[in-house]
């Protein structure tokens, strides 16, 4: 077990340096959120508060959904086939597959809540129950990583993983959109939580699905 732990802090800390020595994909991340928000502000042309909700929540999570995709997606993707063997003979690939999702993890809850202070700074903000959705902000992000890692480990093993990636990202997370933009929508009228529960509750069942299935799938993905 402590072997184990010692290896995925390994991987998530090569995963780190990856992406610190790299910093034009992260830069690019953060430069697509604050382009976004500000397009948005502009092409409605409004003031602080004056968009509806309904519209302030589908633009937020229209700018994550692809933040996501745009994040995630070189997970597999930048990896060398030299260097994935290189893996495979040290390290079991339960433990790629779960370090993937841990730092996906920690990537998605950094840009979704640097995006939504920026986005709420600039266009408003109308959340009335401001914990239930930075609640449903945390576990879209273990969501949108579980998914979308396991979805661009199956991609890279195409000849054209950008297009596959595209093609099996939507329908790999469109039930977990809904059910968040449901959890997100009753924390912006400010509604009891009571009335969250059922959405919670499958939203936390789609993450330990993914998880799951990624545990027991990601092997014999690896091994082909």
């Amino acid at each position: 077990m402590a072997e184990s732990v010692r290896q995925m802090s390994a991987l998530m800390r090569k995963e780190f340096l990856l992406e610190w020595r790299q910093r034009y994909a992260l830069n690019g991340m953060l430069l697509y959120i604050a382009g976004a928000v500000f397009v948005c502000y502009l092409s409605f042309n409004t003031r602080r508060g004056q968009l509806s909700p309904i519209v302030w929540n589908t633009l937020f999570w229209i700018i994550q959904l692809f933040t996501a995709i745009n994040a995630i997606a070189k997970s597999f993707v930048q990896e060398r086939a030299s260097r994935q063997l290189y893996y495979y003979t040290l390290i079991s690939p339960q433990l790629i597959i779960l370090s993937k999702i841990l730092y996906n993890t920690v990537l998605m809850l950094v840009l979704a809540l640097l995006g939504f202070s920026v986005y709420a700074f600039v266009l408003g903000n109308p959340v009335q129950d401001v914990p239930l959705y930075l609640l449903t902000l945390i576990l879209g992000a273990v969501g949108f990583a579980a998914s979308l890692t396991l979805v661009s480990g199956i991609a890279s093993k195409a000849e054209n993983p950008a297009t596959l990636m595209a093609i099996l990202s939507f329908p790999a997370i469109l039930p977990l959109l809904l059910m968040l933009l449901k959890i997100s929508k009753n924390a912006l009228d400010g509604l009891e939580r009571n009335s969250s529960w059922n959405e919670m509750g499958t939203v936390l069942a789609i993450d330990v699905i993914v998880i799951t299935v990624s545990w027991l799938l990601f092997p014999f993905l690896w091994r082909s």
